[in-house]
């Protein structure tokens, strides 16, 4: 296992870290052929992600243009991918004709869609999340794409079960994960009707210092907030980890279109979450609710059985965590929601 610093004390060092590419990934990008372009990259994964893929392709000492297409309403982040060798394109996604002017690369990630704000925007809820999978398989229909989805698709599952595999069937709760399973619907699709090999990534859910499901009981903790445990279990893995899967994934995408679990490996515990952060950050901790029967789990075995398990460990991630939000470390401020049982976002 690769080593890492006991805590983490900048967002430069974070975002080294999140960036920094395995060896697998180096190995990889050796491989693969041609330019990527990564769509939707303004968002929370996407900048360390193509950063990562930058790095993986210099280390592998091979040419290759790392394209990012947004509508950088962020103009820090457009900025910072610049300084890092990144191709950035200003683009807006539901614009036909500016999706038509992408540049034509034969390895694309998707990572736009639309969660926050489902409820009361349901109609660009589905433009969004269904009806721009199809512009994009129709200008990339040349191209192999790693789409993301979410395991929002699959609902509540029982704890005992171990959470949810990728061949079960999808009971998807609310406008957000119901356009999710569309969108999957329509790449699979285009998968078949134009060859275009796919790989469909079921993220549950990607953590770091400055959000995730993780950060989300931290802040509660040390604010002195009740920590809602009704959905009892939750899934986590280091983003560092779920970019360089998301990225091997490349390699997978094939017609028809191919399903993985993005996941860590335990069933983790919200009420032993917050009470572990009450130590760390020496904070009294209020819990509120039971724990239900069942939660949004996902089964990341069939990606830890082709990459590996994930090299940052769940008490790594909570000590990097409580120290991050003891000293007041950056926050995005997108709480996720994570206890939410009715799917509305």
């Amino acid at each position: 296992m690769p080593e890492f610093p006991k805590s983490i004390d900048s967002v430069e060092t974070l975002e080294e870290l999140l960036s920094r590419p395995t060896p697998a990934v180096v190995t990889m990008m050796k491989r693969l052929e041609g330019d990527l372009i990564f769509l939707g990259a303004g968002g929370k994964m996407g900048p360390t992600m193509a950063r990562m893929a930058r790095r993986a392709t210099e280390e592998a000492g091979v040419q290759r243009r790392i394209l990012a297409a947004s509508r950088f309403s962020n103009r820090e982040t457009e900025m910072e991918l610049q300084a890092w060798g990144i191709e950035t394109v200003r683009c807006d996604l539901l614009d036909p004709g500016q999706v038509k002017a992408l540049p034509q690369v034969p390895n694309v990630v998707y990572m736009t869609g639309m969660k926050f704000g489902a409820t009361g925007q349901e109609a660009m809820t589905w433009a969004m999340n269904t009806w721009l999978p199809s512009l994009i398989c129709e200008h990339y229909a040349e191209s192999r794409i790693a789409a993301f989805s979410t395991g929002n698709v699959y609902g509540l599952t029982p704890l005992s079960l171990g959470g949810s595999v990728e061949t079960d069937t999808l009971h998807p709760v609310g406008e957000y994960a119901t356009s999710a399973m569309g969108r999957e619907r329509i790449f699979e699709y285009f998968s078949q009707a134009r060859h275009i090999p796919t790989s469909i990534l079921r993220l549950n859910y990607a953590t770091e210092m400055r959000y995730g499901v993780l950060v989300d009981v931290a802040r509660q903790v040390f604010e002195g907030q009740s920590v809602d445990v009704s959905m009892g279990s939750l899934n986590a893995i280091w983003q560092g980890d779920a970019n360089a899967m998301s990225l091997l994934s490349l390699e997978e995408a094939r017609t028809p279109a191919w399903t993985i679990n993005i996941a860590g490996p335990e069933q983790i515990s919200v009420r032993r979450v917050a009470e572990t952060f009450g130590r760390l950050m020496d904070k009294p901790v209020i819990i509120e609710g039971e724990e239900a029967p069942d939660a949004l789990l996902s089964n990341g075995q069939q990606g830890h059985a082709l990459w590996g398990y994930p090299t940052v460990s769940l008490d790594q991630m909570l000590h990097w965590i409580a120290d991050w939000v003891t000293a007041g470390g950056a926050s995005l401020n997108k709480p996720t929601h994570f206890e939410n049982r009715k799917g509305d976002f």
